[in-house]
């Protein structure tokens, strides 16, 4: 089992010892928050043992997952990587692409895997279907949350789009081109709405809405292809595949015929892969511990992560223009 250890036990840090502690993959060593008061109040709710530097955890672990602040994901990974520990750190990687560089060099030169906390990646509803999803051409994601003022120190696109910015990522195999966007505040200091309209280099384009002043909790994506429509909604953890297919030259009674201008008939059938329950961050924790036990490549890399930050970056400045 590898010794893991959590830097930060805000409300998420909470969820990581939890689930930790559950894994069969980890023995969970213990945690480190920069609050004396949090550490004992952790420590006497749940029994998790606490550190007394974020040094003394580091040392102690095979693997550490940084769920800090953004603003400190820099500081606290970059310690875990020059002592040569694996690193887990939650989304986004840094403030800054730079800062996600210096990790990348860090992790390549003390021989240690890193994964990112892009979470989604390991939502039901989406693995159901990412293998379906082949070349598509237009993207519309909609992820929209009621006020919380945990994870305003960062902007929506940041908080939120950057969950859909990377999703969109690993099924579209194409650079980036093109970004418009725009961003309003409403109630904090950074952008609380934003939608970004982003063109991939082989045509396929990719409209984004974030929000986190909405009256309801959405968090749906589309993707259209050739031949067909899927749909992922990651909160109610369902998903819709609808395709078309040359039509039988004698369709059935209760078969869905269209007909196109130039008299070509497609018929249509719906498929409705199974989706399993699952805990999204238990499965990504978990598949990190495969990644490093089996010396294969983590399924959100460092890079990924990093591309992700670049992308959501751009957006962001693209509201100053």
């Amino acid at each position: 089992m590898l010794k893991a250890g959590v830097l930060g036990a805000g409300h998420l840090g909470k969820i990581h010892l939890k689930l930790l502690q559950q894994s069969e993959n980890y023995q969970l060593i213990g945690f480190y928050d920069d609050s004396a008061e949090t550490r004992e109040k952790i420590t006497a709710e749940f029994g998790y043992p606490s550190f007394a530097s974020m040094d003394t955890l580091i040392a102690a672990c095979d693997m550490v997952d940084v769920v800090t602040p953004t603003s400190t994901h820099f500081t606290c990974a970059k310690k875990v990587l020059e002592a040569g520990k694996h690193l887990f750190v939650e989304k986004p990687i840094t403030f800054s692409v730079e800062d996600a560089k210096q990790l990348i060099h860090l992790a390549n030169r003390h021989d240690v895997k890193g994964q990112v906390g892009h979470v989604e990646r390991f939502n039901p509803s989406f693995t159901a279907v990412n293998h379906m999803i082949d070349n598509p051409m237009f993207i519309e994601a909609h992820r929209l949350a009621e006020f919380n003022p945990r994870g305003t120190d960062v902007s929506v696109v940041l908080d939120l789009m950057i969950h859909d910015i990377d999703a969109i990522l690993s099924v579209v195999k194409s650079k980036v081109k093109s970004i418009n966007a725009s961003g309003v505040s409403v109630i904090s200091e950074t952008p609380d709405i934003a939608n970004a309209r982003i063109e991939f280099e082989n045509g396929c384009v990719a409209n984004l809405t974030a929000s986190r002043i909405s009256l309801k909790n959405m968090r749906k994506a589309r993707f259209f292809q050739r031949d067909a429509y899927i749909s992922v909604d990651f909160l109610e953890k369902k998903c819709e595949v609808v395709k078309m297919k040359d039509a039988p030259v004698t369709p059935g009674d209760f078969d869905m015929i269209l007909q196109n201008a130039e008299g070509i008939k497609k018929q249509i059938y719906f498929d409705n892969p199974k989706v399993e329950n699952n805990n999204a961050i238990l499965d990504e924790l978990n598949a990190f511990a495969d990644a490093i036990n089996n010396n294969t490549t983590p399924i959100v890399t460092l890079e990924q992560g990093t591309e992700a930050l670049r992308v959501a970056l751009l957006i962001i400045e693209t509201f100053k223009k």
